[in-house]
């Protein structure tokens, strides 16, 4: 069985228009399957719900890969999420049930991460900020974690 690990991660308001970035990388064991980086299409309130409308624009992709590995004969376990905003892994898991006043406002639209957990397509688990190799994706980094998740993303050594 393959094991998909997903690491998804956004920056909160960084483009002049006030919109985020949002990142991720697709692994399938050593090194990235899949690269993506683009700027948010909408203008997000926190940085919370930034993470999570970059975990649902990544969910496409995502499901598309679980296919594509079903149809080549790999079976795949359910595709692992990483993510380093606790709040944004909490309403991923339980949608609306986890919002607070805080978070009251984010658009049903996100939570269809949250359909796809309860059907077994996808797990959010968190991520320790320094694990999390979409960072390189979603910010300009430099010295030691450049280099380091850039060797994550190609495979080489940690």
């Amino acid at each position: 069985m393959t094991a998909l690990q997903w690491h998804a991660d956004a920056s909160h308001a960084m483009h002049p228009d006030g919109k985020g970035r949002a990142g991720g990388t697709l692994t399938l064991g050593e090194g990235a399957a899949c690269n993506q980086s683009a700027k948010q299409k909408s203008n997000a309130r926190s940085s919370t719900e930034s993470e999570l409308a970059g975990a649902d624009d990544s969910m496409p992709q995502i499901l598309w890969t679980n296919c594509f590995l079903k149809a080549q004969g790999c079976a795949s376990t359910a595709t692992m999420s990483n993510q380093d905003n606790q709040s944004a892994v909490l309403l991923e898991k339980n949608g609306k049930m986890s919002s607070s006043k805080r978070t009251k406002h984010i658009n049903n639209r996100h939570f269809f991460v949250t359909d796809c957990q309860s059907k077994g397509e996808s797990k959010a688990i968190c991520c320790p900020t320094d694990e999390m190799m979409a960072d390189c994706h979603t910010k300009p980094l430099q010295g030691a974690k450049f280099y380091k998740f850039g060797k994550m993303i190609m495979g080489l050594e940690e």
